[in-house]
C-alpha cells in the first residue's frame, strides 16, 4: 500500500512539475498584467490626458510609426510559410484472391525450394515470428509455381493499386482529374519507363503543365520524403493542389534464391498503396482533415554499414533481392536517435526538455554514469504510426520510446491485417485510428519511417476537426475484430 501511494504522489509531483514549467510564462505574465489593470483603473481621464499630452507626438511620427507596424505586418504574413492542408487520403484494399494464408505461403516455398529444405525451414521459422496475419495478400503473379514476374504483370499490379486508390481518393474527394497541380509518385524497385507518374497522367489525361516527379529507390520511408518534397512545392506554387502516391510493386522483386538474408523481405512484404490529396487553397480548410506541423529527414548514409543494411544485390547464382543486414535493428536505432534530436525541441513541452537538459549537463559535469533521460514523447503526441516494417521494428519503437500496447496498436495491427506494404503503411495505420474512432480535434499524430540508404523520417500532423468513423475505408469489414491477440510465436 506504501509502494502504491508512493508513485501516487510522484504522479502528482510530475503533473504539477509539467504544469508550472509549461505555463511559466502565463504564470509570470498574470501579476504583470493584473498590476498594469490596477494602475489603469487607478488613473482617471485627467492623468490619461496628461500622459498623452507628455508625449509630445506629431502627426508626422503618428503616420510614420503606423507605416511602421502596417510594413511589419505585411513582412510578416508574406514571409509566413503556406499551411499545408491533409484533405483527405485513400489505401487500397487487395482483393480476397490475392491473400496468402500462411499453409499457402508455406506450401509455394516448398514447392519453390524443393531442393533446399533448410530455407524453407527458415521462412517458416520468420513467418511464424513476424506478427502477420492470414490476410495479407500478393499479386497474382506471385501465385504462380514458379513465379512469374514479367514486366507486363509489374505494370498490371502498377496500375491495379495505383489506379483504384486514385478513384477512390476522386470519389471520397470530389477532386477531379483537371484540379491536380502537383503529382508525386514513389515506388523504390520498379521504376519502368515511361515513369508510374507518367502513367497516371496517362489514364487520368491530367493537365499538361502539371508538376510531375517519380521517386525511387528511396525506401519505406519514401512516403514521408514525398509529402515534404510536396510541402516545399506547395510553398512556391500558391492555390494549388498536390497528390502524393506512395506503393511498392511486389511482382519484379520477389526473390527466387535460396540466400536467407535476401528470403527474409519474401516473408514481410505485401501488395498495398496509398493516395493522399494535399492542398494550399483556401477552399481546403473546411474539407481538410489535418494540417502539416512539421517533417524532419534523417540520412546515414555516409557511414558504409548505414548504407548497406539493406541492399539489392545479386546472389551467388545470379538472382536479385534484397539483402538485409543483421546490424540493421542498431542502424535503425541509432537514425531515430538523430530523427528524435531534431524533432524534440520542435515538439516536446519545455517541461519534458528542460529535465532532459539537465540530465545531459549533470552526465557532462557531475556523472557520466547518469541514466540518460528519455523526452516523454507522450506528451506530445496522442497518436503514433509507426512504420510497420516488422515485428523487431515496432518493439523496438515501442521499448525506445517507452510506448503503451495501446500507442503501437495502430502499427501492429496494420502489420498483422496487411503485412509490410512499404512506405504505404503509415496511411492504413492513420486509417485504423480514424476507424476506431479515436481522432480528435487536436490531436497530434506522430508518423515515423525508416527505409534503405539509411533513412528515418518523420511527419507530424494535428488534426484540425474530429473525425467520425470512416465506413468506406481499407478496415471497414474487419475493424470490429481487432485488436486481436497476436501470440509471439504462431506454430505452423
Amino acid at each position: 500500500m506504501s509502494q502504491f501511494s508512493s508513485s501516487v504522489r510522484l504522479k502528482y509531483v510530475k503533473l504539477v512539475y509539467q504544469y508550472l514549467v509549461n505555463h511559466i510564462l502565463t504564470l509570470a505574465l498574470v501579476p504583470i498584467t493584473l498590476g498594469i489593470l490596477i494602475e489603469i483603473v487607478r488613473l482617471g481621464p485627467d492623468e490619461f490626458l496628461v500622459l498623452w499630452k507628455s508625449l509630445e507626438l506629431t502627426t508626422v511620427q503618428i503616420l510614420c510609426s503606423s507605416f511602421l507596424v502596417i510594413f511589419v505586418s505585411t513582412v510578416y504574413f508574406m514571409s509566413k510559410p503556406r499551411t499545408v492542408y491533409l484533405v483527405d487520403y485513400t489505401c487500397y484494399k487487395p482483393p480476397v484472391t490475392c491473400r496468402v494464408p500462411f499453409a499457402t505461403f508455406m506450401e509455394h516455398s516448398r514447392l519453390n525450394l524443393a531442393n533446399n529444405p533448410k530455407s524453407v525451414e527458415f521462412q517458416m521459422r520468420i513467418l511464424e515470428r513476424s506478427g502477420l496475419g492470414e490476410e495479407t495478400c500478393l499479386p497474382p503473379m506471385i501465385h504462380y509455381i514458379p513465379p512469374k514476374p514479367t514486366m507486363d504483370s509489374a505494370r498490371a499490379e502498377a496500375e491495379q493499386v495505383i489506379f483504384t486508390a486514385m478513384n477512390s481518393l476522386f470519389e471520397k474527394t470530389g477532386l477531379k482529374p483537371k484540379d491536380i497541380d502537383i503529382l508525386i509518385v514513389n515506388c523504390s524497385l520498379f521504376s519502368p519507363t515511361p515513369s508510374l507518374s507518367a502513367m497516371v497522367i496517362n489514364k487520368y489525361k491530367l493537365r499538361s503543365n502539371i508538376k510531375s516527379i517519380n521517386l525511387s529507390g528511396m525506401g519505406c520511408s519514401a512516403g514521408l520524403i514525398s509529402v515534404d518534397l510536396a510541402r516545399d512545392l506547395l510553398q512556391v506554387h500558391p492555390n494549388s493542389n498536390a497528390v502524393v502516391i506512395s506503393t511498392e510493386i511486389i511482382t519484379p522483386n520477389y526473390y527466387q534464391g535460396k540466400e536467407r538474408a535476401m528470403l527474409l523481405p519474401n516473408c514481410l512484404f505485401r501488395m498495398g498503396g496509398a493516395a493522399i490529396l494535399l492542398s494550399n487553397r483556401r477552399s481546403a480548410i473546411s474539407r481538410a482533415k489535418y494540417k502539416l506541423a512539421h517533417v524532419v529527414r534523417t540520412h546515414k548514409g555516409g557511414d558504409d554499414k548505414a548504407y548497406t543494411c539493406v541492399y539489392q544485390q545479386e546472389d551467388r547464382e545470379g538472382n536479385v533481392g534484397i539483402n538485409l543486414s543483421k546490424d540493421l535493428m542498431a542502424i535503425a536505432g541509432e537514425a531515430l536517435k538523430s530523427n528524435i534530436t531534431t524533432i524534440g525541441p520542435l515538439v516536446l513541452p519545455a517541461s519534458e526538455q528542460l529535465l532532459f537538459l539537465l540530465t545531459l549537463i549533470g552526465r557532462k559535469i557531475i556523472n557520466p554514469k547518469w541514466k540518460a533521460y528519455i523526452p516523454d514523447f507522450k506528451e506530445a503526441f496522442e497518436h503514433f504510426c509507426i512504420h510497420a516494417g516488422g515485428r523487431a521494428v515496432i518493439d523496438e519503437l515501442q521499448k525506445n520510446l517507452q510506448l503503451s500496447a495501446e500507442h503501437v496498436e495502430a502499427s501492429r495491427m496494420t502489420l498483422h491485417r496487411f503485412g509490410n506494404t512499404s512506405s504505404s503503411s503509415l496511411w492504413y495505420e492513420l486509417a485504423y485510428i480514424e476507424a476506431k474512432g479515436r481522432m480528435k480535434k487536436g490531436d497530434r499524430v506522430w508518423q515515423i519511417a525508416f527505409g534503405s540508404g539509411f533513412k528515418c523520417n518523420s511527419a507530424v500532423w494535428k488534426c484540425i476537426k474530429t473525425i467520425k468513423k470512416d465506413e468506406e475505408g481499407p478496415w471497414k469489414d474487419c475493424i470490429d475484430k481487432y485488436p486481436v491477440h497476436i501470440p509471439e510465436v504462431v506454430k505452423l
